[in-house]
């Protein structure tokens, strides 16, 4: 298992981190208990991996495990032997809101210092200090990111489901389809979560109705000391749409204000996603997608296209190439790749419905298709297993694992199947 993880850690880590730090730890994984035990070979080095590698090592281990799994530290004494009072409490390392919200996966500038260090405090307080908590900033600052990883970091504390994570759009499906417009039933639900995590507050102005029962729950959660965030694209004071009422409440906490990406954070964010990608552009390639895309959705997308360029048509890939496949994109901006459209794909291909693989059906051509689906979801979007599950209608994280796994193994020896994962990669690649 140690070996399968370090082959995992690859994807992020050079080799020569890994000999480093994590060769020299002993890590034991029971999947019977959901336990993770790691031991390192003296309480020096034990301080330095907290300080310097346990955040990313964590949210990776999450990431090759899936949810579910609690990990613990321990030091080995001078003998070899585990001190165990030296074993720290478990800590979750699950990430239902999406492994690549993270606080270790927020790149900050000077500008944003302050409002990630006010998020982070957010988390840390045992005592409700900022509530609520508002993020205001411009599409592609960030809020979204930083509003979920908050959600995350909480998670590993509480049950997953006294979290309420989404936009108002959700809010509203909540009290009109799963309540029926029943408010009272409705109210009482979101009553009975511990954090609210509301995104986009300008969707207020389609439901004005929802004002006063976000009012309600307000309240409740203030009265109740349960934390609350929301997160706004602009400042509260031009929300002029906003009743009175709600909008002082909104500034009775903590309002921080995300700056864009500057062309540093632009570039460090290029670099970080070549690094993972094991993408070989050039400094200057690094500096033309920087300065020609300022939005992260954009340039994710721009570089999946490169990656795949060079996977399947041509290694060495010229700056004649890199130009082309920067225009093409240009042209295409604002379409985005998404599970629906992979699931679309794949089940077209198959001469099936999408429904035939978010659903239980267990036929063989129905079961192979929705792994390859599982598959390429995880390879061109990085998924998260847990939210990949959600995506296939609820299925377990164990269950994409072994898809994604089985899929990897088989196309290795079955040329069919790499001619097939190959055409519909290009057919998906298409729409970024």
């Amino acid at each position: 298992m140690k070996e399968a993880l370090r082959n995992h850690l690859l994807n992020s880590c050079s080799d020569a981190e890994l000999i480093r730090w994590f060769d020299p730890i002993n890590i034991d994984i029971s999947d019977e208990n959901g336990e993770v035990i790691v031991t390192f070979p003296h309480p020096f080095f034990g301080q330095w991996f907290k300080s310097s590698i346990q955040d990313r090592f964590e949210e990776q281990l999450g990431l090759f495990l899936g949810n579910g799994f609690y990990v613990s530290y321990s030091n080995n004494g001078s003998s070899g032997t585990v001190l165990k009072e030296k074993v720290t409490s478990s800590k979750k390392i699950d990430f239902p809101f999406g492994h690549n919200f993270t606080f270790e996966n927020f790149l900050i500038s000077k500008k944003n210092y302050f409002p990630l260090a006010s998020a982070k405090e957010v988390t840390r307080s045992d005592n409700v200090t900022f509530n609520p908590f508002v993020i205001c900033g411009k599409s592609g600052s960030g809020k979204s990111h930083l509003l979920k990883a908050i959600a995350n970091e909480i998670s590993k504390k509480i049950n997953r489901d006294k979290i309420f994570l989404g936009n108002v759009d959700d809010v509203q499906n909540m009290y009109s389809v799963r309540f029926g417009g029943d408010t009272i039933r409705a109210r009482n639900h979101f009553f009975d979560y511990e954090y609210l995590f509301l995104d986009d507050l300008k969707q207020l102005q389609k439901y004005e109705h929802l004002q006063q029962e976000l009012i309600s729950i307000f309240n409740n959660f203030y009265e109740n000391g349960k934390q609350m965030v929301f997160s706004c694209s602009d400042k509260l004071a031009s929300y002029d749409f906003l009743d009175k009422n709600l909008k002082s409440r909104l500034e009775w906490g903590l309002i921080v204000t995300l700056k864009l990406p500057d062309l540093e954070i632009r570039a460090s964010y290029v670099q970080k996603q070549c690094k993972l990608k094991k993408l070989p552009l050039s400094k200057d390639q690094i500096l033309t997608l920087s300065q020609r895309f300022q939005d992260f959705r954009y340039l994710q997308g721009i570089i999946i296209k490169l990656s795949a360029f060079r996977e399947l048509v041509r290694k060495n890939m010229d700056d004649k190439d890199f130009e082309h496949i920067l225009s093409n994109t240009e042209e295409k901006a604002d379409e985005s790749l998404t599970p629906e459209y992979v699931i679309e794909s794949v089940a077209t291909h198959f001469n099936l419905k999408p429904s035939d693989l978010t659903g239980s059906k267990r036929h063989k051509m129905i079961a192979h298709a929705r792994q390859i689906s599982m598959y390429l979801c995880r390879e061109l979007l990085g998924i998260s297993y847990p939210a990949l599950g959600r995506a296939f209608g609820g299925k377990d994280h164990s269950t994409v694992l072994y898809s994604v796994k089985k899929i990897q193994e088989l196309q290795s020896d079955d040329r069919v199947l790499k001619r097939v994962l190959i055409d519909l990669k290009n057919k998906c690649l298409l729409r970024v």
